[in-house]
């Protein structure tokens, strides 16, 4: 008779590997404490109104509703949205054409220059837009100075008219070389090879530039393009500290942020303040995704 053959052990699991975890908790405990947490917090806040009397009561989305109508928060976004539209592109091109430039080599004293362009973004917002606000000043500043040096009656920047392009100039000021370094070093990560074969075929450095480089600039021109749209729906500092200096030209909700500072800090309106800035952190991912669909259909023609 043949032997019957033992039936086999059922095989044991390896162990759980928990090597991956322990390097990513660290990550994981930081942006759950400083990422996940608060917005979480300001969420559930949002969903609560203070009563004079009563204490605070759940109200549920009321406060998204009156955010959704309130005329002050919509100027704000109507104003930020202008300021997205025309200095985003400006500050963006500029940084392109000063990393091109850098780029091709023909810059002298391109590492003074490179350490130049970028040095105004160690100087903080808050300093950056104190001098610029003494520059501007038509009665103490720069402005001010020209017009009784030359006679002259040039408009002041810290009208209503010109206020925000004023304020458009301090942040291009201050974030040009910040995007001119990203742009710069997808730049000299180019491979030569590609530029030796664009000289083969006759290719000038115009022609390198358009076929070679700016095709290679696209994932780092869109890095840029996302940080500066999410930089100006944050816009704060920059109004906030001119404030003091035009107090007729930018009010307490010249930008979202400004109002939600004005609601939480000066109104005590705390829970309303967190549905507006729950609401501009939606409106904030709605627009850098639109930008990233919009790029990304414009790559896969």
């Amino acid at each position: 008779m043949a032997a019957v053959s033992a039936p086999a052990a059922p095989r044991r699991r390896p162990p759980r590997d928990w090597t991956g975890l322990a390097f990513v908790a660290p990550f994981l405990l930081v942006f759950g404490v400083g990422v996940v947490a608060p917005l979480g917090y300001a969420s559930g806040l949002s969903l609560f109104q203070d009563q004079l009397i009563g204490g605070r009561s759940f109200v549920g989305l009321q406060n998204y509703v009156d955010a959704a109508t309130d005329p002050r928060f919509l100027d704000g976004i109507s104003r930020v949205g202008i300021f997205l539209v025309v200095q985003v592109p400006i500050m963006i091109g500029l940084a392109l054409l000063v990393a091109l430039a850098l780029d091709s080599g023909r810059v002298r004293g391109m590492r003074f220059m490179r350490l130049g362009i970028f040095m105004p973004y160690a100087v903080p917002s808050v300093v950056a837009a104190l001098m610029w606000g003494f520059i501007y000043g038509d009665q103490f500043g720069l402005v001010g100075q020209l017009n009784a040096a030359t006679g002259l009656a040039l408009p002041s920047p810290l009208s209503q008219s010109w206020v925000l392009p004023a304020i458009g100039n301090v942040v291009t000021w201050e974030f040009v070389g910040y995007n001119m370094l990203i742009l710069y070093a997808a730049l000299r990560a180019v491979p030569e090879e590609l530029y030796e074969a664009a000289e083969i075929d006759g290719a000038g450095e115009i022609r390198k530039a358009f076929s070679v480089k700016l095709p290679a600039l696209r994932p780092a021109l869109w890095v840029a393009t996302l940080f500066s749209i999410i930089g100006s729906f944050q816009l704060f500092n920059e109004p906030n500290v001119l404030q003091t200096l035009a107090p007729g030209s930018i009010s307490t909700h010249f930008t979202p942020n400004m109002y939600a500072y004005q609601l939480a800090f000066n109104a005590n309106q705390v829970t309303y303040s967190a549905a507006v800035a729950v609401v501009l952190g939606l409106i904030t991912v709605v627009v850098a995704y639109t930008a990233q669909r919009m790029t990304a259909r414009q790559e896969s023609r």
